[in-house]
């Protein structure tokens, strides 16, 4: 850029220095002719001079007339240059104002070149922000699927656990079934406990009668015994004795044979009585026990199975606790990270927003400074096209000591420095798109 620069200065310099040279050359050559006209009117007039009075009279008239031309002439020249130099330093004013333009314009144009630069720093900057923003809503997405996972895995969790409950009830309502049906088992089997046990208590009571029938029947088998050996004694010392002791000893017999005989009986019809009553209530005592061990049974099992549902119960509540905690968690940390996502998108769209704000503002920058590219070449091109018709509207004759040929060719290099410029514009605007569009 600087090279470009110090290119159009000297470009600039040359031309002011190339418009400079012919005005003076051609003032130098019209003073040369104009101040050559007198001489020739002098050595006229005094080859004029020599001939009679008339026509030295006619003469000095036309000497007086070729003075006045010539002061008109000088009036006019001086006219003429005082002209030139207004003109001249007119086109020197504004040519210092061109080079100060210039020099303004160069100094924009380097900043400009700076915003670019800072743009393009600041484009580069959002992509590597939207990679950043991109990985980290790679990552909260991983984590939100996780998350989602962990949350099916739970809700998978609470089924099974559900279904486990439901089983658990199922089987603690056919043990209170089963309960219900061994305690109405129980009721019956208390029911015939206190049957067998009223009837032990009356066959006690029968046995206690027994006991005192046969004491009583003791008794009073001792006293017709003692009566008999009493009525045998007496009836002894009246009978003979032969007689009475045989007599005695039959009845004695008898009576021994028949209280024996008695006596067995009893016995054995107490000992079947006691049998079988000591039989009942042995078989009733076992029916009892094995009823109270298996009542002892089902409460411990009923205990048991009860604690076992409490525990459940409450695993299953702490469960319920832990899984609405987790979805009360899962649903704030995706509400967070929903709310990061859509925190990042809107900054993702700002930075968009803004990439595309800059990239107007730098289009519009490039075409600022192409349209005052453009403008600095009109204006140099102007300048070259204005300084040589000024230079042969002064007068004919400058006209002809002006080489054409350098005209043309200073027209072709304002044309050729104009196409230049804008074709150098036109790459640099292209390359800045091509590089913003590879940032973008």
């Amino acid at each position: 850029m600087s090279t470009m620069n110090d290119d159009r200065l000297s470009n600039l310099r040359e031309f002011s220095i190339e418009s400079r040279s012919p005005s003076r050359v051609h003032s130098s050559g019209y003073r040369s002719r104009t101040y050559g006209s007198p001489t020739v009117i002098s050595s006229s007039s005094y080859r004029r001079s020599a001939a009679p009075g008339r026509v030295f009279s006619s003469s000095m008239q036309d000497s007086m007339v070729d003075l006045s031309q010539s002061t008109a002439v000088t009036n006019e020249l001086k006219i003429i240059r005082t002209n030139e130099k207004e003109q001249l330093q007119g086109l020197n004013d504004r040519f210092v104002s061109f080079i100060e333009k210039v020099h303004n314009l160069e100094q924009q144009n380097k900043v400009l070149e700076a915003e670019v630069t800072l743009l393009r720093q600041r484009n580069s900057e959002p992509s590597r922000l939207h990679e950043l923003y991109e990985q980290e809503i790679r990552e909260l997405r991983a984590r939100v699927e996780e998350l989602t996972h962990e949350k099916n895995q739970m809700h998978l969790d609470c089924v099974q656990m559900n279904e486990a409950l439901e089983r658990l009830r199922e089987k603690l309502d056919e043990e209170t079934r089963l309960r219900e049906e061994a305690e109405n088992t129980l009721k019956g089997y208390r029911k015939d406990v206190d049957d067998a046990t009223l009837a032990r208590l009356e066959l006690e009571k029968k046995v206690e009668s027994l006991l005192d029938e046969i004491a009583f029947l003791r008794k009073v088998h001792e006293e017709e015994l003692q009566e008999m050996q009493s009525s045998l004694q007496a009836t002894q010392m009246d009978m003979s004795k032969p007689d009475l002791a045989a007599a005695l000893k039959d009845i004695r017999a008898q009576y021994e044979n028949l209280s024996c005989r008695n006596q067995a009986q009893a016995e054995e019809w107490y000992r079947s009585k006691f049998a079988t009553v000591t039989e009942a209530a042995a078989r009733n005592q076992d029916a009892i026990k094995h009823s109270k061990e298996e009542l002892t049974e089902y409460r411990r099992q009923v205990q048991a199975r009860t604690l076992e549902i409490e525990a459940l119960r409450g695993h299953n509540e702490a469960l319920e606790r832990q899984i609405a905690e987790m979805e009360d968690r899962h649903n704030n940390e995706i509400g967070d990270m929903q709310d990061t996502i859509q925190q990042l998108e809107a900054a993702l769209r700002s930075t968009k927003g803004e990439m595309s704000r800059h990239l107007r503002e730098y289009q519009d920058l490039l075409n600022v400074k192409m349209a005052l590219d453009i403008e600095i070449a009109a204006y140099r091109f102007e300048t070259f096209l204005t300084i040589p018709p000024l230079l042969v509207a002064v007068s004919p004759i400058v006209q002809q000591s002006i080489p054409f040929k350098n005209q043309t060719l200073k027209i072709k290099t304002a044309h050729t420095i104009a196409h230049t410029l804008k074709d150098k514009c036109t790459k640099h605007d292209t390359k800045s798109q091509v590089q913003l569009l590879r940032c973008y």
